[in-house]
Formats: C-alpha cells, sequence, structure tokens
C-alpha cells in the first residue's frame, strides 16, 4: 500500500463543519461512556465494545458519497484489525490484578498488540488477502 503523504497532509489540516459535527459527536459518545462507567462498569464495558466508532466512520464515509466499494473495504479491514487487539483484553486484566503498574501493563500491552498485529498481517498476506 502507497500513502500520498501530501494528499494526506492536504486531507488533514483541511477542515469543513462536518468535520467539526464529527469530531463533537464521536467526543460526545467517549464523555458519555466514561460517565456511565463512573456507575456502572458492566454496562460501559458492552457500549464501549459496541463498534460505534466504525458505524460512525461508515455512515461519515457515506454522508461524504465514498463509494459502496471504499466503506465494504474498511469494513472488512476492522474487522481484521480488531482480531489482535483482543488479546489484551484478557492479558491486561490478569497483569493489573497481579499487581503490574498499569502504565507497564498498559505499554506492555499495546507492544503485543503491535506484534500480534504484524503476525496478523503476514498470515493474511499468506492466505492471499492484502489488508496493509
Amino acid at each position: 500500500m502507497k500513502i500520498d503523504w501530501a494528499a494526506l497532509g492536504r486531507e488533514l489540516t483541511t477542515w469543513s463543519w462536518m468535520d467539526g459535527a464529527k469530531l463533537f459527536l464521536s467526543a460526545l459518545i467517549i464523555v458519555l461512556v466514561t460517565k456511565v462507567q463512573v456507575v456502572n462498569d458492566k454496562l460501559s464495558a458492552l457500549l464501549i465494545a459496541l463498534p460505534l466508532t466504525s458505524l460512525l466512520a461508515m455512515i461519515w464515509m457515506n454522508a461524504e458519497k465514498q463509494s459502496n466499494e471504499r466503506i465494504a473495504n474498511h469494513a472488512e479491514g476492522t474487522f481484521w484489525f480488531v482480531l489482535p487487539t483482543l488479546p489484551m483484553f484478557l492479558v491486561l486484566p490478569w497483569m493489573l490484578r497481579k499487581g503490574w503498574n498499569f502504565g507497564w501493563s498498559l505499554a506492555a500491552n499495546c507492544l503485543l498488540t503491535a506484534i500480534l498485529f504484524w503476525v496478523t498481517v503476514w498470515f493474511l498476506r499468506k492466505a492471499g488477502l492484502k489488508v496493509i
């Protein structure tokens, strides 16, 4: 996958009212879920487990008139990229309950996720799927 850095730079520095709306709504969801967590950590976990970010991204892509193929590629890529993140949700709680420092636990899990990400990409390429 070749990245057009100049086009990416232009896109990141050009903002519209729609970008502001996306930012506000996305931030609002994060704030609401963290507020729910104060009262009920199980409900907030359920809300976070919902693919709200991906759903919002696809809604925004559709609103911006991106092609169905591009939205389909996004959804399929999201599926494959979620898989290497899943062990973190078991390893991080285990480490914290064993007395690990939060910062070191988070760092170790970020490293684990990055390694699993590249292993996933390697396996997918071997299977003929080009996700990156």
